[in-house]
């Protein structure tokens, strides 16, 4: 089967941010499909906007979301990055959304600051979580009800996955591929990346 990734993307999402998982999960698809070429592919990615209407990311690259809130097909595995968020915590539709969607989903992740948006949404309550380094200490004093953890890449906590900052979500997406599709497709897909890949942490492994 094949499992739909949206991933949200907003006005000054930081780049890589977004642009790391949809690499990591359409390689992955690309690399499967060379070995088992009559094989259903594992993911399919597409990108979801508030509107659907064009807008600049962070340092000013244009971006088109395939989607809208109103228009997108079912989640499986929703990707929220981060960048400068502060817009998106202040819009009462944007929490809607992902709240409405993460009760579909099977894994609901964010990148970086997207854990602020997670937690907005009230995603993180009770769970452990991390976000950028820079951002730490905040996402402690504005969610205290989330258990945030330092010096860790990823967070897994089953349904919910957090990471780091930037390429940080590179190394979460991979994690991702494994477990849904196994640890020799996430091997691969970080080879034909030429990614050097980080070991799963601690009690993350699958």
């Amino acid at each position: 089967m094949t499992l739909k990734v949206g991933i949200f993307v907003f006005p000054e999402v930081e780049v890589l941010d977004f642009a790391g998982p949809y690499e990591v999960f359409t390689t992955a698809s690309r690399v499967f499909g060379r070995r088992h070429s009559a094989a259903e592919k594992p993911f399919a990615v597409f990108t979801v906007g508030a509107t659907g209407e064009p807008f600049k990311a962070r340092a000013g690259l244009p971006v088109l979301p395939e989607y809208a809130f109103t228009t997108h097909p079912p989640i499986d595995l929703l990707i929220v990055p981060g960048g400068v968020v502060s817009a998106e915590l202040a819009e009462p539709k944007v929490s809607r959304w992902i709240a409405q969607v993460a009760t579909g989903t099977r894994i609901t992740a964010s990148v970086c600051t997207g854990a602020f948006l997670l937690a907005k949404a009230g995603l993180l309550d009770g769970h452990r979580a991390t976000t950028h380094w820079e951002d730490l200490a905040e996402l402690r004093t504005d969610f205290p009800a989330v258990r945030v953890i330092n010096d860790q890449r990823w967070v897994d906590e089953g349904d919910i996955v957090t990471s780091g900052g930037i390429s940080a979500g590179i190394d979460m997406s991979l994690h991702l591929v494994e477990r849904l599709a196994g640890r020799e497709l996430a091997v691969q897909t970080a080879r034909q990346m030429e990614y050097r890949w980080s070991e799963p942490p601690t009690g993350e492994k699958p």
